[in-house]
C-alpha cells in the first residue's frame, strides 16, 4: 500500500500578473478538494519573505511533507524555493513548482478558463509531487585557474580581475599580441579619451602578475571534463598542442567588421574613394587624410551590415551611430570647411552622455540626412550617392570626394567552431548565447562557461568592461567556495537491461556517457551529465532513466491530468 502524503498548496497571486487573471479565492477552495492535500494557501507575493515564512511555518510544524508552489515559471523562482524549504531541513526535491501565470492568466482574458486550467496543473503537480524521491547533490574539487579566450579589452580586465582575487589564469589569444579590436581605436566616445594608453596600463597590469600563463597564436580545440575540472587542449602556431587543467571557462574572443563586399551596390572594393569606418578609424589615428589632398565632401552611411533583412542581419551593432558621430566631428576638427553628410535610417544614442556628444556633432556642422541609401557608383572624380530621402519621401543624389560605409559587428572568426568545441549554444545571429538575457546575461547553458563582451552580441566599451567584470566574477565562484556543486537530476542506468548498444553514448552532447568496455556496460559521468534526458528519450531498452523524472513520476502527473 503506498504512502499517504501530506502535501500543502501554496497559491502566489504575482501582483496582478495572476491575482488579475485567476479567481484565487475560488482557487484555493478548489486545491482543497485534491486527494491528500491538506493546505492550501495563498499570498500575494509567495516568493516575498512573508510567503516563504508561511511555507516555512507549515514544514516547521510538521502539517506537510510535500510543497507545491502555483506561481511563475520554475526558470524564475524554482531555485528561490527549493533553498527556502531547505532551510527547514527539507530535501529540495520533494518540491513542485506549477506554472500557473505563463500557462494561465498570460493566455486567456477568460478569468473561469485560467481558474480551472490552474487548478487542472495544480491536481497533476499533486499527483507527481507524491511520487517524488529524496536527492542530494555531489561535491567535487575544483582547479582554481580559469581559461580565458581572447585577449581583447574583455579578456584582458576579466583576467586582471581574477588574478588580483589570487587565482591563476590562462589566457588564449589567436593574435600574435593582446589588445584586439581596441588597438585599432583611436579615441573613446564620449570624451574623446585615448584608447591605446589605457589599454597599455591595463596589459601591464595584466602581464605583471606571476599566476599569469599567455598563448599567443594559439587556439583552444579541445575540451573535455566537467565545471571545476577541465581539461583543455591549445594549439599552438607550430602546430605542436598542449593540455591545462582549468576549473573554469571565459570567452571573450570579441568580433569581427561586415564585409562591405557583401553590399556590392556600395562600390567597396571598387573604389579608394568608398572605405570603412574602421579604415578610417586608421586614417585619423595616423593622421593621413592631412596630406595628399584632404576631402572637401566626404558622407558616411550608417547600418551596413545591421538592421538588414537582405543579408540576414537582422539586429543592430549598437556602436556604429556613435562611431560616425566621433569620426564626423574628428573630421570637421580636422578639415573645417568640408561638408560632412551622415545618411541614417535613425540614431541610437543609447549611453551616458551619447546624446550629448551626437548634439554635439550635429553643432559643428555635420549634416544629418535621414535617408535610405540605394547605390554608390563613380562619376567624374566623385562618388554619387543615389538615396531616397526618407523625410520628403523623394529620391536624390548627393556627390562626395570620399564615402565611408558604417560597418556593423559579426561573430569572430572561428566563433561557431570554439562554439562548438566549447559545446556551447549560438544564437540565431551565431553569437555565444547567454542562459538567460536578463537573469544569466553572462551564464551559458554549460556550467563553468561565461562569456564576455562583443562574444555574446554587439556592445561598445563601457558595456564590454562591464560584462568583463561580471564575468570574471562569475567564473571564481567555485574557486572561493572551493567545490563545484552538482545538481543530482542525472541519467542513471539500470545494467540488468542496458545491452551495451552504445545508442545513448552518440547522442549525448555533453560527453557524459561511456561504454564500459570489460561489463559491455554504459556508465555516466555524473559530474558532467546535465540532465536533459535525451539518453533515455533514446535507449531502446528503456535501461536508462532520469532522477526526478523517472517514468513513474512521469506518468504520474499525466494521470493527474487525466483524473
Amino acid at each position: 500500500m503506498s504512502k499517504k502524503h501530506k502535501v500543502g498548496v501554496f497559491i502566489c497571486h504575482c501582483g496582478k500578473n495572476i491575482g488579475g487573471y485567476i479567481n484565487i479565492a475560488q482557487l484555493v477552495e478548489m486545491v482543497k478538494t485534491i486527494p491528500d492535500v491538506v493546505i492550501s494557501t495563498d499570498q500575494k507575493y509567495m516568493c516575498s519573505d512573508q510567503g516563504q515564512a508561511e511555507i516555512k511555518k507549515a514544514l516547521q510544524e510538521g502539517l506537510i511533507d510535500r510543497v507545491v508552489v502555483a506561481s511563475c515559471s520554475p526558470t524564475m523562482h524554482e531555485k528561490t524555493f527549493r533553498k527556502c524549504v531547505s532551510e527547514e531541513d527539507f530535501n529540495p526535491y520533494l518540491y513542485q513548482q506549477v506554472d500557473i501565470r505563463e500557462n494561465c492568466s498570460w493566455v486567456t482574458k477568460d478569468i473561469q478558463e485560467a481558474t480551472y486550467k490552474a487548478y487542472e496543473l495544480i491536481k497533476a503537480g499533486v499527483s507527481r509531487v507524491k511520487t517524488l524521491e529524496p536527492l542530494w547533490s555531489t561535491e567535487y574539487p575544483v582547479t582554481p585557474t580559469t581559461l580565458v579566450i581572447g585577449g581583447g579589452i574583455a579578456g584582458i580586465i576579466a583576467a586582471t580581475d581574477i588574478l588580483e582575487a589570487g587565482f591563476k589564469v590562462v589566457l588564449v589569444e589567436r593574435e600574435d599580441q593582446l589588445g584586439g579590436w581596441a588597438r585599432r581605436i583611436g579615441k573613446g566616445f564620449p570624451h574623446l579619451t585615448p584608447i591605446k594608453d589605457f589599454l597599455k596600463e591595463k596589459i601591464e597590469v595584466l602581464q605583471s602578475h606571476s599566476g599569469l600563463k599567455t598563448y599567443l597564436s594559439s587556439e583552444v580545440v579541445g575540451l573535455e571534463g566537467f565545471p571545476g575540472n577541465f581539461k583543455a587542449t591549445i594549439k599552438q602556431a607550430d602546430d605542436t598542442t598542449v593540455e591545462e587543467e582549468i576549473g573554469s571557462i571565459i570567452v571573450a574572443t570579441g568580433f569581427k567588421p561586415f564585409d562591405a563586399r557583401r553590399k556590392p551596390e556600395f562600390a567597396y572594393g571598387e573604389s579608394t574613394q568608398v572605405i570603412t569606418t574602421v579604415e578610417m578609424e586608421e586614417l585619423l589615428e595616423k593622421g593621413e587624410l592631412s596630406t595628399n589632398g584632404q576631402p572637401k565632401e566626404v558622407a558616411f552611411i550608417q547600418c551596413v551590415g545591421s538592421r538588414d533583412k537582405s543579408i540576414g542581419n537582422e539586429y543592430c551593432s549598437r556602436t556604429c551611430c556613435m562611431v560616425v558621430a566621433k569620426q564626423a566631428l574628428l573630421l570637421k576638427e580636422l578639415i573645417p570647411d568640408a561638408r560632412v553628410s551622415v545618411f541614417y535610417m535613425d540614431v541610437r544614442a543609447f549611453g551616458k552622455g551619447y546624446e550629448e556628444f551626437f548634439e554635439k556633432a550635429q553643432r559643428s556642422g555635420v549634416i544629418y540626412i535621414r535617408g535610405n541609401p540605394s547605390e554608390v557608383y563613380k562619376s567624374g572624380d566623385k562618388m554619387l550617392i543615389r538615396y531616397e530621402d526618407t523625410l520628403l519621401g523623394r529620391p536624390q543624389e548627393l556627390a562626395a570626394d570620399l564615402v565611408v560605409l558604417s560597418v556593423g559587428m559579426e561573430p569572430a572568426e572561428g566563433a561557431a567552431e570554439l562554439i562548438n568545441t566549447l559545446r556551447a549554444t549560438a544564437d540565431k545571429d551565431g553569437f555565444f548565447l547567454e542562459a538567460h538575457p536578463k537573469l544569466g546575461p553572462l551564464d551559458t547553458f554549460s556550467d563553468g562557461l561565461f562569456i564576455a563582451g562583443c562574444c555574446q552580441g554587439p556592445k561598445d566599451l563601457p558595456d564590454t568592461v562591464a560584462q568583463a567584470h561580471g564575468a570574471a566574477a562569475r567564473a571564481t565562484v567555485y574557486f572561493h567556495q572551493d567545490k563545484v556543486i552538482k545538481e543530482p537530476v542525472v541519467a542513471t542506468i539500470d545494467a540488468d537491461v542496458c545491452s551495451g548498444c552504445g545508442l545513448c553514448e552518440s547522442i549525448c552532447s555533453f560527453d557524459a556517457l561511456h561504454l564500459d568496455e570489460k561489463k559491455k556496460r554504459m556508465t555516466v559521468q555524473e559530474a558532467v551529465c546535465k540532465g536533459c534526458g535525451a539518453c533515455a528519450a533514446t535507449c531502446p531498452s528503456g535501461a536508462i532513466s532520469l532522477k526526478h523524472f523517472r517514468p513513474s513520476q512521469v506518468l504520474a502527473w499525466v494521470e493527474g491530468f487525466l483524473s
